[in-house]
């Protein structure tokens, strides 16, 4: 994926989002200070405060988790 879009979701007005990558995982990111994007790298750090490294070549997509009407949309599996 092209980093550029991620760091588009976190200006101006961010809303929670989750990572999906091409293994099916699955990592939120409810807040701009749980991910990280570096040149070759986007780190997320999940609630309990452990951090994964991801290669942006297997992030696959990405989701809001707020939903249109305002409510919090779940993802299907979270890591």
């Amino acid at each position: 994926m092209n980093l550029e879009k991620i760091r588009k979701k976190l200006s101006g007005g961010f809303q929670p989002f989750v990572i999906r990558t091409s293994d099916g995982r699955e990592f939120e990111v409810p807040h701009p200070e749980f991910i990280a994007i570096g040149k070759y790298e986007v780190a997320v750090v999940d609630k309990e405060g452990d951090i994964d490294l991801l290669d942006p070549l297997h992030i696959v997509s990405i989701k809001s988790l707020v939903g249109r009407n305002g409510s919090r949309n779940t993802p299907s599996s979270s890591i």
